[in-house]
């Protein structure tokens, strides 16, 4: 095994750890919110509460997305182009997710200079620019992961292997594989 590949596989298990307990994390907040609705009372901090943690999940999930090359692509235009042209095409994709990122990353960091000192509105103890620094944060996770999986997604685009295709057609045989053990 690599160490590109043990990077990934490591990188993956984290963002895929983060993941999860936010998700986990957001799913007893409701149910005690829904709960407590019930009940005739509610939570003054639930709205911001989910709303921010709904963001972190999809940050820290579009990183890992980007990590397994999950994202949405152009495979289907790319592998009808031309093998030269074709790896042309995917380093202008390349470098044009990457330049967004980087971007948004350095807006997010002039966003949290900007925040500087603002507190959450129903919970006055927690700083705004913790919960707005998932932003650069994400940017930044998501062109490490961009990175981590261009060498694979570049030899399989090279070779004219669709990563989209791939996976379809392994969802395709698992289903037939269950009707065909149900009937």
């Amino acid at each position: 095994m690599t160490a590109l590949s043990r990077a990934n596989r490591f990188l993956s298990r984290i963002l895929e750890s983060i993941t999860i307990l936010l998700m986990i994390g957001l799913t007893v907040i409701v149910i005690f919110a829904v709960l407590a609705r019930l009940m005739g009372q509610s939570f003054s901090w639930y709205d911001e509460v989910a709303a921010i943690m709904l963001a972190w999940i999809t940050y820290y999930g579009s990183a890992l997305a980007a990590l397994h090359r999950r994202h949405i692509g152009f495979d289907t235009v790319l592998l009808a182009m031309p093998p030269n042209l074709r790896l042309a095409a995917m380093l202008l994709a390349e470098a044009s997710v990457l330049v967004f990122f980087v971007l948004m990353a350095r807006a997010g960091l002039q966003v949290l200079e900007v925040l500087e000192g603002d507190m959450l509105v129903s919970l006055t103890w927690v700083p705004v620019q913790f919960t707005q620094s998932v932003i650069p944060i994400g940017a930044s996770l998501f062109i490490v992961c961009q990175l981590l999986s261009l060498p694979e997604y570049w030899a399989k685009t090279a070779q004219g292997i669709s990563l989209e295709h791939a996976e379809i057609e392994e969802e395709v045989e698992t289903e037939l594989h269950k009707n065909k053990d149900r009937v």
